[in-house]
């Protein structure tokens, strides 16, 4: 039976700790991180080529500008206008200037144009990370705090649901959501199975499945729209980190990991190409 997945070759390269993952339709490419090295990588399905950026601090996720070109970042130290023809990194917002060891880690933007994205601690080790929504005027609204380690977000493909996670507790909650607004949040999915690992970055295909990376799992897996088990697809490396849809018809899967503490594993830090039978969204870009 063949595998469900591929390696992406690159020279044998591997990122510390992959993250990150973003499909840009603007330029057929993926975009993902390496929050580690620093490092922002990319790759066109083009022709295959890969870019890697060194970046000058901790990079959690890129995400496109709707009206102007360039990427918005999450930085260490907060959200920032990123130029890469130029390398030049503009300052936006520090959600938390009190707090320099924490650091933004994960994103996606809503309909509207609103980044959300949570903090958490370098160390991963106390819950003094949030949750924000960042908006097109570059204003900071908290929603949650109290993470040890945040990931996620995604939103259901009717724009109905907010999802988020917090890693440590193996929790994904669900958030009512409508107009840029989200409401109180409950326990959607509660990961706690042996051997399972814990719940990191996901993305919804477009039947409204939530598609989980499994941190510690060596997995993938597929929720249903409420919430149910629906199947996992296995990796050849423990710690999974996160997941998009690419390519034209948005049916390709790319899937990263970290190496970071598993040099025993050939394929950790490896970015993956799954094949999840599944069709994704276009992510939303940022109005700001």
């Amino acid at each position: 039976m063949a595998e469900a997945w591929k390696v992406v070759e690159r020279g044998g390269v591997r990122d510390r700790l992959g993250e990150g993952t973003y499909w840009s339709a603007r330029e057929q490419a993926v975009y993902w991180v390496d929050i580690l090295s620093p490092a922002l990588n990319r790759l066109s399905l083009a022709d295959g080529n890969i870019a890697r950026w060194p970046m000058p601090e901790r990079i959690g996720w890129v995400i496109e500008r709707r009206d102007q070109p360039g990427l918005i970042a999450g930085f260490q130290s907060g959200f920032v206008a990123l130029d890469l023809i130029d390398m030049k990194v503009t300052p936006l917002a520090s959600p938390e200037p009190g707090m320099p060891d924490n650091r933004l880690n994960d994103a996606k933007a809503d309909a509207e144009g609103n980044i959300w994205a949570g903090t958490m601690p370098v160390g991963a080790d106390k819950p003094v990370g949030s949750f924000y929504r960042f908006g097109a005027d570059h204003g900071l609204k908290t929603i949650d705090s109290g993470y040890a380690v945040t990931n996620g977000p995604a939103f259901s493909p009717d724009g109905k649901w907010l999802y988020h996670t917090s890693t440590t507790e193996g929790l994904i909650y669900r958030y009512p959501f409508a107009d840029g607004e989200a409401g109180p949040r409950s326990v959607f999915i509660r990961i706690d199975q042996p051997g399972w690992g814990n719940p990191d970055g996901m993305t919804v295909d477009a039947e409204g499945g939530l598609w989980v990376a499994l941190w510690g799992g060596s997995r993938i897996t597929r929720f249903t729209p409420d919430g149910k088990v629906d199947r996992h697809i296995a990796l050849p490396a423990s710690q999974i980190t996160n997941i998009t849809f690419a390519g034209p018809k948005l049916d390709r899967m790319f899937v990263t990991s970290a190496s970071e503490g598993k040099a025993d594993e050939a394929y950790a830090g490896a970015l993956f190409e799954v094949e999840s039978g599944a069709v994704g969204l276009l992510p939303n870009l940022y109005a700001g």
